[in-house]
């Protein structure tokens, strides 16, 4: 007997949100006065909330998806990829932003469910989509840590780095690698999606998702390529990775915010 259909109502999950939600901020407000053990304590009970959620978010039916359950994904893989990172660089200090990004991810996800969809169309889809989530997570993830980055050297520039921060070459490594994850599931994304579109269209088919994503692609690739041949780091480096996550994002969250909120398509 599969229990997670049935509990996976409005009710189950706007509850779960709220609970999560509000752990995220309680982190993201009281965590300087907090100890060590109780902010870890409440980022892994949020982070297990936010977990159920998209779990339970998952097996509703129909399901549902759009830019807000995609921008939740997205979070939990970020703050994933933070958790594993802090336990071999306990240096990292990104709680209170992370917590209040997984806070506003989830309410958006619950003010906003997303498209309907009652029957998925090809065995390829979920895969398409599983891919596409992840690069997303590891591109974000890529993007703070060149925050983090330009953070520490800002810092360092100004005299007021502590002795005990992660090294900035530690933080670009971290950076590059996790984009370079990020730009390979993002290539496999493309592939898979183009794929999928052969079962419905004889003809490659356009479209604003498409487009940004393949731009995204192209500056994320370039960077790369800058990176190996030409030696790109610090501001540059950083700027076309903005650049090509906000590409990325306007691929598909900006597109789906256009049709679910601005013309409730």
């Amino acid at each position: 007997m599969n229990l997670l259909p049935a509990l996976a109502t409005t009710p189950h999950v706007t509850l779960l949100t709220a609970v999560a939600a509000l752990a995220y901020a309680v982190l993201a407000w009281a965590h300087p006065r907090m100890s060590s053990g109780q902010i870890r304590a409440v980022l892994a009970s949020a982070w297990l909330l936010h977990l159920l959620v998209l779990l339970l978010t998952l097996f509703e039916q129909p399901a549902r998806f759009g830019f807000a359950p995609a921008l939740s994904f997205t979070a939990w893989l970020v703050l994933t990829v933070y958790a594993l990172e802090s336990r071999l660089y306990p240096q990292l200090q990104a709680r209170w932003t992370l917590a209040a990004l997984g806070a506003v991810a989830l309410l958006l996800a619950l003010a906003f469910p997303g498209q309907r969809y009652p029957a998925v169309h090809s065995i390829w889809l979920p895969l398409h989509w599983a891919l596409g989530i992840a690069s997303y997570g590891l591109v974000a993830a890529a993007v703070l840590h060149a925050w983090l980055m330009q953070r520490a050297e800002t810092s360092m520039r100004q005299g007021a780095l502590p002795d005990t921060a992660l090294p900035l070459l530690t933080l670009e490594r971290l950076t590059f690698r996790l984009l370079t994850a990020g730009f390979v599931l993002l290539s496999a994304t493309l592939l898979a999606g183009w794929w999928i579109s052969q079962d419905f269209v004889r003809d490659w088919m356009w479209s604003h998702k498409t487009a940004f994503t393949a731009l995204s692609w192209l500056t994320l690739a370039l960077l790369l390529w800058g990176r190996w041949r030409l030696g790109w780091r610090g501001h540059v480096a950083a700027r076309m990775l903005y650049a090509g996550a906000g590409l990325l994002l306007l691929g598909y969250a900006g597109s789906r915010f256009v049709l679910e909120v601005l013309l409730r398509v």
